[in-house]
């Protein structure tokens, strides 16, 4: 008979029980600090349990201390390197917390509880013409976040959170000297201070008089409602946390209703800005004298997440009146808004003609913003397949301070503008737009702006200005024109402004800007890309190529250090190079001042074989495999196995291919505490394959399992021919969707010994809507749904299965439920499972107490059901 544990009680916003349940024989409880010895011993530990001692070494390898080189200063010289504290503690996570339909509150503090959970232990300020650092120091039992340079470059802001609350500080650059200004803020929805000018910061302090958080009656007062109109389609995704009555409403309004306040940076003093109101964001204008204030509006949705909730953003003056409203954006009813009422036209109206990108001016003038037309009214008696759709014009605007007259038009566009970039003087216009799938990037000058100056024009690729943008890569490939994407033009290179704004780079003479890019090759096996930065001349598009990685390494502009790109940052990094940070001189391919000594602390596993594999399936499709392999590897040595995987659809062999063309042979490894790759220590060979799943768009799954089965017998079958594995000994794991695919293999396949799947879902009966990339309903596509979801398929499971899932699991889909009862019906069909529930974790475990003991618990069951094949052993966790 299989042993249930007892269930544990755990801490939540609505407590509930969760459980550790078991298939193992019973073990008693070690004494706290020791470790138990054997597999089944660690396995069924009622306590955080530790890993072999090169594991826990990997696992919490201090590679936080690495520097990473963010945060440019205006003018460029100096960066901030933001130190994390590293791995989280459990009682960090265990603090009382409302979860409140998305919004995560530490009601005791004041803050959004990621301000608690995560955070800098020091601020490092980092000279990129010497190298010399100025340390900013985390007050004792505070964590720091959220830094920002004054305007004039020689202070920094940041946010300091103690056990009960958070507070402004100040530094001085030169010295990294600290000092707290004001009362306490209120950081649940504005989580990083503003400048205001030089001499004030802004921020959302608790406001006075305040009254006690709402509680619950005593005694319920109703039954929980829900109704629907029989008439509205109100379709959502699978959300895990919504607001639930009228106490949950209450206290979103509590915890976000806060008092903007401007605090002098110099004396300290407080002065408060209008009345205490529901702030989502504050953005002060460059001279501090104006303030764009995003205010969250009732009503308030059971249906919808705190994200999806009304909004209007306001122009204030430094008194906190309105001086106008800039836009509104009522409650999102639904995520796929199919409804053709007449009220959900009006609404997809008005937010097709709504302001959009209301930024303001690098050099402090006023406010821009995007505004398309209206479409044209539709002549009910014409016949729309005959008459031609006119062509919508869209507006760049500016409004002039002190914003008593008219906005100005500056640019006319008869194609939607996706993005625009001023100048620090605001003078030359950069401005991005995609029509009949060609990219178009071009300048105007404010002086004679019916002039276009054309940057680059080409077909089969968004128009972006700036990076993460636009279309030239991302997991579909990017372009569909292969031609296009190997001839990346580039994006505008900016740098910050005073005031917080961004602006484009443009040299001093004014007649040049700079393109950032990389250059792909089509043999990106053997060719590296590589980074490069265009001079360009705006009046006639001509080009010069200024900087270009070397072929033997993958060096990637960070930020320029003057506005003629004579001198700028690189990140370079090898495949055995760990990434660090130096200047260099425009024409020069090395040299310059290193600026960080960033180091690789696990070598073992950087270092260890690696292995590209090209797979061909039966039915033709080719995909790619990474095998990891153990130091010192023998050749022709079978290893036991763990397969790692994330599934992805496309549509046919090329868009797969389209993805790989960013391969990077130069990249250093990328590791964290969960990296799969630890493994080889513990003598298995890590293999993490690609798993394609090939359909027509919108109906890929429908070959969901033969896909997947025919990956993963292709691949251990292409690995056994090359005598890298041993067949007979395999694991199988993921994580989220990687782990609903991870029992869909083990109940549809023979392969695998063992299984490993965290935070996933096992029943799509439970996410009707939609998932992942599938958009047809439950009933539009029944057949996928059932024959995706392993839970009906649970008695042909093959193989041990151990499941994790976070107890405050917030990720779409993936409720704790779904392990729960994958587990309850595999322990009444008899079958080898475990299932450990993690207190406080969301989706994807992060304090070190609870990586791990996954550890510990991982190894112990591969180690039981792959290497050993289910025999004894006296294996010491």
């Amino acid at each position: 008979m299989p042993l249930v544990l007892p269930r544990v009680m755990r801490r939540a916003a609505a407590v509930r029980v969760a459980a550790l349940l078991l298939t193992l024989a019973p073990v008693a409880d070690a004494q706290e600090g020791a470790q138990p010895n054997g597999a089944h011993a660690a396995l069924a530990a009622e306590r955080y349990v530790k890993p072999a001692p090169e594991i826990v070494r990997l696992v919490t390898a201090p590679r936080h201390l690495n520097a990473t080189l963010e945060h440019q200063s205006p003018g460029g010289r100096y960066f901030l390197d933001v130190q994390s504290a590293g791995l989280p503690a459990a009682r960090t996570f265990a603090r009382r917390w409302h979860n409140l339909g998305g919004l995560q509150v530490d009601p005791r503090a004041n803050r959004a509880r990621t301000l608690t959970t995560k955070g800098a232990s020091a601020i490092a300020i980092i000279d990129a013409t010497s190298g010399t650092r100025v340390t900013i120091a985390a007050p004792r039992g505070a964590l720091l976040s959220g830094p920002a340079w004054s305007p004039d470059r020689t202070r920094i802001a940041y946010f300091a959170s103690f056990d009960d609350a958070t507070y402004v500080y100040v530094a001085d650059a030169a010295t990294g000297r600290a000092r707290r200004l004001g009362p306490a803020v209120l950081a649940t929805l504005v989580t990083t201070p503003a400048w205001a000018g030089n001499g004030a910061i802004a921020a959302v302090v608790i406001p006075g008089g305040r009254g006690a958080e709402p509680t619950a009656a005593p005694v319920a007062v109703g039954p929980f409602v829900r109704m629907t109109d029989g008439v509205t389609k109100v379709k959502t995704r699978t959300y895990a946390d919504l607001l639930e009555g009228p106490l949950d409403m209450a206290l979103v309004e509590y915890h976000t209703t806060g008092q903007l306040a401007l605090l002098d940076a110099r004396s300290g003093a407080v002065r408060r800005v209008g009345g205490p109101q529901m702030i989502q964001s504050v953005d002060p204008s460059p001279d501090g004298r104006y303030l764009r204030v995003t205010l969250m509006q009732k009503p308030f949705s059971y249906v919808m997440p705190v994200s999806g909730f009304g909004r209007a953003e306001q122009l204030w003056d430094q008194e906190g009146r309105m001086i106008a409203e800039l836009s509104r954006r009522a409650l999102r009813e639904t995520d796929i808004d199919d409804d053709d009422s007449p009220a959900s036209k009006a609404r997809q109206a008005a937010i097709d003609t709504m302001k959009r990108a209301v930024a303001w001016l690098p050099n402090g003038e006023g406010l821009s913003w995007l505004k398309q037309e209206p479409a044209p009214a539709r002549d009910s008696t014409a016949d729309s397949s005959s008459t031609p759709t006119a062509r919508r014009r869209d507006r760049l605007h500016i409004w002039r301070a002190p914003f008593t007259t008219e906005p100005e038009t500056l640019v006319v566009s008869t194609s939607k503008i996706a993005e625009v970039l001023f100048s620090a003087d605001a003078q030359t216009i950069l401005v991005a737009e995609t029509s009949s799938g060609t990219g178009h990037v071009y300048a105007v000058r404010r002086a004679a702006p019916a002039k276009r100056h054309t940057i680059w024009r080409m077909r089969g690729l968004t128009a972006a200005l700036e990076e993460g943008r636009g279309g030239f890569g991302g997991r579909d490939g990017g372009a569909e024109d292969s031609t296009a994407f190997y001839r990346h033009p580039g994006y505008v290179v900016t740098s910050p402004a005073p005031g917080g704004t961004t602006a484009a780079v443009v040299s001093p003479d004014g007649k040049h800007i700079f393109l950032r890019g990389i250059r792909h090759a089509k043999t990106y096996l053997d060719t590296a890309p590589r980074p490069f930065v265009d001079r360009v001349q705006i009046e006639t598009g001509v080009k010069t190529r200024i900087f270009e990685s070397p072929a033997q390494a993958y060096e990637s502009v960070v930020a320029p250090l003057d506005h003629d790109f004579t001198r700028f940052v690189v990140s370079r990094e090898t495949a055995t190079e760990v990434p660090n940070y130096f200047t260099r001189a425009a024409g020069a391919s090395e040299g310059g001042t290193r600026l960080t000594s960033n180091r690789d602390y696990t070598p073992e596993i950087t270092g260890a074989p690696r292995r590209l594999i090209p797979v061909t399936r039966a039915d033709g499709f080719t995909f790619w495999v990474n095998v990891i392999l153990p130091p010192g590897y023998r050749e022709g040595t079978r290893l036991p196995a763990m397969f790692w995987f994330y599934p992805y659809e496309y549509t046919d062999q090329e868009s797969y291919d389209r993805t790989k063309r960013t391969y990077n042979r130069n990249r250093f490894p990328t590791l964290g505490p969960r990296s799969m790759e630890y493994l080889v220590t513990q003598g298995y060979a890590v293999v993490l394959p690609d798993a394609p799943i090939f359909g027509d768009r919108g109906r890929m799954n429908d070959n969901y399992v033969s896909d997947l089965r025919n990956n993963l017998s292709a691949v251990i079958d292409e690995l056994d021919a090359r005598g890298l594995i041993d067949r007979r000994r395999l694991g199988l794991g993921g994580h989220s969707y990687g782990a609903f695919s991870t029992v869909n293999a083990m109940v549809h396949t023979p392969f695998f010994k063992a299984g490993i799947a965290g935070d996933g879902n096992y029943n799509r009966t439970l996410t009707p809507n939609g998932f992942q990339s599938e958009r047809r309903d439950l009933w539009a596509g029944r057949d996928a749904y059932l024959s995706m979801s392993p839970i009906l398929y649970a008695d042909k499971l093959q193989g041990a299965l151990l499941m994790y899932h976070g107890e405050e699991d917030q990720n779409v889909g993936t409720a704790p439920i779904n392990s729960e009862r994958l587990f309850h019906a595999l322990q009444g069909m008899g079958k080898t499972a475990a299932l450990y529930m993690y207190p406080y974790e969301d989706h994807g475990p992060a304090t070190e107490e609870t990586l791990l003991d996954l550890w510990a618990r991982w190894t112990a069951w591969l180690d039981l059901h792959v290497r050993n094949g289910g025999k004894p052993t006296d294996l010491v966790q």
